[in-house]
């Protein structure tokens, strides 16, 4: 019985170890329109799920730097979260009325000034 537990414990702890191997860590940079400091936390903040290990936006250059984990998420479901709350992307827009919704200073299409 101490035999077929050890061979079943060892099993799990090799298949997790292999699951472990076949993530990597991917960089990606793409642009996300904004304009100010509220855009950059609810950009982050889209970004802060279980598979991104790193996200930061540079409110000048309008470019999120994100590093995630890869096969377990894609760089296009990042910018379609990125469209969700408000914001478009290099290959997404945001939909109108949730961009309607975003603070005025926020509102990057029509007021494009950083600041």
């Amino acid at each position: 019985m101490k035999k077929l537990l050890s061979l079943v414990v060892a099993l799990m702890f090799a298949s997790s170890f292999s699951y472990a191997q076949e993530s990597k860590v991917v960089e990606a940079e793409f642009k996300v329109a904004g304009n100010c400091g509220m855009c950059k936390s609810r950009i982050e903040k889209a970004m802060k799920i279980k598979e991104v290990k790193f996200a930061k936006w540079d409110k000048s250059a309008k470019i999120l730097k994100v590093n995630y984990f890869s096969p377990d998420i894609t760089v296009d479901s990042l910018k379609k979260r990125i469209a969700e709350v408000g914001h478009d992307t290099d290959m997404f827009n945001a939909d109108d009325a949730v961009y309607a919704k975003l603070p005025k200073c926020c509102l990057y299409r029509d007021n494009p000034k950083t600041h």
